[in-house]
């Protein structure tokens, strides 16, 4: 893209930076027929779209690559290597047409078969049932897979499902070795039966539902002076009340998470990935998923035994193989995946925002019924766009992107696509929605978190991290039409959070009728001060926010990385220059508000803005007045320079400490060290600073890996303490550290944790509902202990 980029000429660039939404058709127009003249352009379009039978294309299928995967698994499986011969196989399966044939097999179904050996190898019962389900559907005369599956039937102690599928494998056993083989296990299995009356064992693994449902709450669309149009309720919303829920209109899953997550429902993916059957990109949790998302479905129908799929949702329990029924039929709904399903080039090598703005086309072209014209998206959508705020950087590379793509989908979804000046400005504003409406689906991700049963035991002996070492990671983008309606806010009355793809928004404070209902689109106060909000909101959606976080001087942008005062009797908070500036450019609050000499604030959690400043009104000037460097209490100067440079040695040891805390390694000899620099954080920055909570959390990890659990106790306090008085005390942020608090408790058998783990857990529950336990596991496995401890 970026040789095309440098290919337009400077008249050209020149319209683009200064065009508005009205002279879209027309720029897009002269953009087109420029493209249209290059044979870069012809040549790039040609590589993006390469017919899979060329082999040119870089999702294609490639039996040649899949046998050798194949051969290489089987080495590593003969060898031992068991993890390195799932990698092969998935790969491999991956890779493989579902027509291609080796040894006078179907190759998938024999991938599927090997891998379900290997999974049985492992000790993974429900994964090899599945992948024999899967072989099965594809080659049902395949009398190796029943065997598979009886025995692995027999494991789980499914008498009848085993007896089953062993009658079938000696049915079909051409060999009369492999006959009598297999009727003795048979009578073996019945022997064992009768020895001991087994029961089956289920071990679905079932979605999560939505168990509770939104209240009655009328929400109204209205335009408000500062921010457009917003949503509000007309009458009181209690704290926790589940407002809104929604599924994406289209979703598309992020580059770096191809590998790690399903690409329908983006939860992680288990062992026994499903690939896409027409192309080698997607991965899918299930077959399910992998339907859901409109691949072609590989079922033999015309084979002597009929295959039966019952209906079965997102991670569920294998598709039941039966005989005397037919194909499931096509999915009612819209797929998303369908017109990208071919091999081509695009779908990998375009940005994620654009291959969701090709989603949007084709599904709403699909709704209406025709294939020729794009749709007046922005009609059809309603959203707001940001075209005119752009950079005339941001601008190019919109419409470079939407030609490409238009000339993609002409290629792998309908050659009748007309390709001119309106659909390209109609692709060009659906892809400055995206970036403004378009919301992250994220997921919560533990470094150290796999076993839930175990956990505690290990944390206690120092060989797993503590309960709250999780990280929210960006998986997916989506477009929800209803929920791009609700305004941000640094600081959110609303939380927005995803059960698999559907969006779920819950308020997290009393709301009163008539009141904006916000959720925050990043950080919120208490995360990030005002400077780095406003920045972050300016690139990512080119508004300027003037929320209840950012209009007003509140105490935690003033101290989340203020200095203290030299004077050691004085409270008051030192600013730098950068957020000085931006505390002086916040609007005055009306004097209907005001009345008394210094300006009242909004406080912060549970600061009192007095106990830190006592900002002035600069009556000449009507802005606020704040001297960088000095203390904004009692007007002591403080040289900043030096201790900058002071903060800076002190975090190369928290760093290093940090560092031996992930890799579990030298703890122990790097703690002096840090205790002495987290010392002088605590003599140099202010006392909420929240560089010394991160600092504090470091130093309580690393006393928690080395079993010191007491001196890790009072660290996570002090860190506690920090971020109530930041964020507030029923903040999802204090939540984290409580559950941490509650594992370091609970590890050194203080009864306490039970008020810890209590509170934490309502704090949760506010935010999450009743999902909270299924999203954050650790409260179920502290709860637990509590228990355990308290009897």
């Amino acid at each position: 893209m970026e040789k095309l980029k440098c290919l337009v000429p400077e008249s050209l660039k020149r319209r683009v930076a200064e065009s508005s939404i009205d002279h879209l058709p027309s720029l897009s127009s002269s953009l087109l027929q420029y493209f249209l003249s290059l044979p870069q352009f012809h040549q790039l379009i040609s590589e993006l779209a390469a017919e899979p039978s060329t082999q040119a294309g870089l999702c294609a299928k490639n039996k040649g690559a899949a046998l050798e995967l194949k051969q290489k698994g089987n080495q590593c499986y003969s060898s031992g290597d068991h993890s390195q011969a799932l990698r092969c196989y998935s790969q491999a399966l991956r890779l493989a047409p579902i027509d291609a044939h080796d040894t006078g097999k179907n190759l998938v179904a024999t991938l599927y078969l090997n891998r379900a050996s290997l999974f049985h190898k492992m000790g993974l019962p429900m994964e090899s049932l599945r992948d024999c389900s899967r072989a099965l559907e594809i080659s049902p005369s395949y009398p190796k897979v029943w065997y598979r599956r009886g025995k692995v039937n027999a494991t789980l102690g499914n008498y009848e499902d085993a007896v089953h599928d062993l009658t079938v494998a000696k049915n079909m056993e051409t060999s009369i070795g492999g006959k009598k083989q297999i009727a003795s296990e048979l009578e073996i299995l019945a022997q064992h039966h009768e020895n001991k009356s087994a029961k089956p064992v289920h071990h679905s693994r079932k979605s999560v539902g939505i168990p509770d449902v939104p209240q009655q709450i009328k929400l109204q669309c209205v335009e408000t002076a500062d921010k457009g149009r917003g949503m509000i309720s007309q009458f009181d919303i209690p704290e926790g009340s589940l407002i809104h829920t929604e599924e994406p209109y289209a979703v598309v899953i992020l580059k770096q998470y191809r590998e790690t997550h399903c690409h329908y429902c983006l939860n992680e993916l288990p062992a026994d990935t499903v690939p896409c059957v027409s192309c080698s990109l997607p991965l899918y949790c299930s077959q399910h998923c992998q339907i859901k998302a409109g691949g072609q479905i590989h079922v033999n129908c015309s084979s002597e035994i009929n295959i039966h799929k019952k209906k079965f949702s997102c991670n569920e329990e294998y598709p039941e193989i039966t005989g005397g029924s037919n194909c499931d039929p096509k999915p009612a709904h819209i797929p998303e995946h369908k017109h990208e399903c071919q091999g081509v080039h695009w779908p990998a090598i375009l940005p994620s925002d654009v291959v969701l703005a090709g989603r949007i086309v084709v599904k709403s072209m699909e709704q209406k019924g025709q294939v020729t014209d794009v749709p007046n998206l922005s009609e059809f959508l309603g959203l707001c766009e940001s075209y005119s705020e752009m950079t005339s950087e941001s601008k190019l590379e919109l419409h470079i992107y939407s030609i490409v793509l238009l000339f993609c989908l002409q290629r792998s979804y309908s050659y009748e696509m007309s390709i001119n000046g309106n659909s390209t400005s109609q692709i060009v504003i659906l892809l400055s929605q995206i970036r403004v409406n378009s919301m992250a689906i994220v997921r919560m991700k533990s470094n150290d978190f796999h076993d839930q049963e175990d956990w505690f035991q290990k944390f206690s002996s120092g060989e797993a991290d503590v309960a709250s070492s999780l990280e929210q990671v960006r998986v997916g983008q989506a477009l929800y039409r209803a929920a791009s309606l609700f305004n941000h806010s640094c600081k959110p009355n609303i939380h927005a959070y995803y059960i698999t793809r559907s969006l779920l928004l819950r308020t997290t404070e009393f709301v009163a009728g008539g009141c904006p209902l916000e959720l925050s689109y990043g950080p919120q106060v208490g995360q990030w001060d005002c400077k780095d909000r406003l920045r972050f909101l300016e690139e990512e959606y080119f508004f300027r926010c003037w929320c209840r976080g950012c209009s007003k001087v509140n105490a935690s942008d003033l101290v989340i990385s203020g200095f203290c005062c030299v004077n050691p009797n004085c409270s008051g908070v030192v600013l730098d220059n950068l957020v000085a500036n931006c505390e002086k450019k916040k609007p005055n609050i009306p004097e209907t508000i005001s009345n008394e000499s210094h300006l009242q604030v909004h406080e912060s959690g549970d600061i009192d803005v007095k106990k830190v400043a006592h900002i002035s009104l600069d009556q000449t000037h009507s802005s606020l007045h704040i001297d960088p460097g000095y203390c904004l209490k009692c007007g002591s100067y403080c040289n900043l320079s030096s201790r900058s440079e002071e903060v800076k040695k002190a975090w190369i040891d928290l760093r290093r400490l940090q560092d031996s805390v992930a890799s579990k390694d030298m703890c122990s000899t790097r703690l002096p060290d840090a205790l002495r620099s987290l010392g002088l954080l605590r003599s140099t920055l202010h006392a909420y600073n929240k560089g010394i909570a991160e600092a504090e959390d470091i130093v309580a990890k690393a006393f928690c890996l080395i079993g010191d659990f007491q001196p890790a106790r009072d660290h996570c306090k002090s860190s506690i303490e920090i971020l109530e008085m930041l964020y507030g005390p029923n903040h999802i942020a204090t939540g984290n550290e409580l559950v941490k608090l509650s594992s370091i408790q609970l590890a050194m058998g203080d009864s306490t944790a039970a008020n810890n783990i209590n509170r934490a857990s309502e704090i949760f529950c506010k935010y999450y509902g009743p999902h909270a336990p299924t999203i954050f596991p650790y409260l179920l496995v502290l709860e637990k202990e509590r228990c355990r401890v308290i009897s």
